[in-house]
């Protein structure tokens, strides 16, 4: 168990993406509190996580709490913009500020989740690459009233068939393997053999298949992905345009380059080297979890909640963590949160109704205060 040899990093950002209310059942920036669940965009997407880190400091500062290192708090204001004006900002302008830190605290993860009866508890440990990129198709510019043989978006649109109907194939990453092992151990054994079969690479393929939903869910777990999310080109109607291009938002499991991701998209869209695809920005993150800090926040979740499971989880999506990465600090993405069985928590982050009932946020906040007794505690 880790006791605080080095400074304590909790992160997090302020930002939220927009919110339309029509939609909502509540307006989305209000901050209306409906009998014990405030409401609103942000509650859990993470301004709840950020009230449980202030919560637990100025407890730790009241109460005369002596830590052997210090905690180091970064709030930043654009995480759900990319980061280029926070944490990457802070990452290469000023590393001294994090100088000797080894493990950080943020989001996402740290929510419960029921599974075969047993409630498990995410502990994001590791992050997939964002990898951003432009493709390009280029052809002869004229009069749409005439045939154009090399209309570049007749191109484009075959691509866009290929990435939406193709997939990347599947591969065993060690963070997988160490997330369905521990759910694995505490599942019955036909639950048990499905997950088996999800982490031996003859049968991915075909398990996630028939875990319908459920397999939906994990795919990105084990696959490499891309969205097609921006389309540029022509400026008149009546003109076909010489060049079309399309940003495409990909993400990488841990440890594939992007040589082997572009490769990749050419294959599973049969694109030549006429074809040009270029990667605008790659973040990578570390190459292997760093484990130090995962025992203690595990007996810090048990003390919480004697009847839940910690499990070590890949991250599909980005955070911060990816940033601070940099300068070799690993972070968990552990905000404890105790949720009821009827709120369907993921939904509503980015989607509406986003909300985080009261307790849970107290639930978090006890639980990082308690993180801080453990971290680095002399008295």
């Amino acid at each position: 168990m880790v006791t605080g040899q080095t400074p304590l990093l909790l992160q997090g950002h302020v930002n939220v993406i927009p919110a339309g209310p029509p939609l909502w059942q509540q307006p989305p920036f209000s901050g209306d509190i409906v009998g014990v669940v405030p409401w609103g965009r942000g509650s859990s997407d993470m301004k709840s996580a950020i009230s449980m880190m202030l919560y637990a400091i100025m407890r730790a500062k009241v109460d005369g709490m002596t830590l052997a290192w210090d905690i180091v708090l970064s709030v930043v204001c654009d995480e759900e913009s990319g980061g280029d004006f926070g944490a990457r900002y802070l990452v290469e302008e000023h590393p001294e500020q994090f100088q000797g830190i080894d493990y950080a605290i943020g989001e996402f993860g740290g929510f419960s989740f029921e599974l075969g009866g047993r409630r498990f508890y995410q502990i994001m440990v590791s992050e997939k690459q964002v990898c951003h990129l432009r493709v390009t198709y280029r052809g002869a510019v004229g009069h749409a009233s005439l045939n154009q043989e090399d209309n570049p978006m007749t191109g484009l649109s075959r691509f866009l068939r290929r990435v939406q109907s193709r997939q990347f194939p599947t591969h065993a990453t060690l963070e997988a393997d160490m997330m369905f092992q521990v759910i694995g151990k505490h599942l019955s054994p036909p639950s048990r053999i499905g997950l088996a079969a999800l982490l031996n690479p003859r049968f991915t393929s075909l398990a996630l298949k028939l875990l319908g939903a459920k397999g939906r869910t994990f795919a990105p777990l084990f696959r490499n992905t891309v969205n097609p999310s921006v389309v540029r080109g022509g400026e008149q109607i009546n003109v076909v345009s010489n060049e079309v291009t399309l940003g495409l938002d990909g993400r990488l499991l841990p440890n594939f380059s992007t040589e082997q991701f572009e490769s990749g998209l050419r294959l599973i869209t049969d694109s030549d080297a006429t074809v040009g695809i270029e990667v605008l920005s790659h973040d990578t993150g570390l190459r292997q979890p760093a484990m130090g800090l995962f025992d203690t926040l595990s007996s810090v979740l048990k003390e919480s909640d004697p009847d839940g499971i910690p499990v070590p989880m890949l991250m599909p999506a980005a955070t911060d963590g990816r940033l601070f990465a940099r300068l070799g600090i690993q972070t968990y993405g552990s905000l404890p949160m105790l949720l009821p069985k009827t709120l369907d928590f993921a939904a509503t982050i980015h989607g509406t109704d986003e909300r985080a009932p009261a307790d849970t946020i107290n639930f978090g906040a006890d639980a990082i205060y308690r993180l801080l007794q453990h971290y680095g505690h002399t008295g």
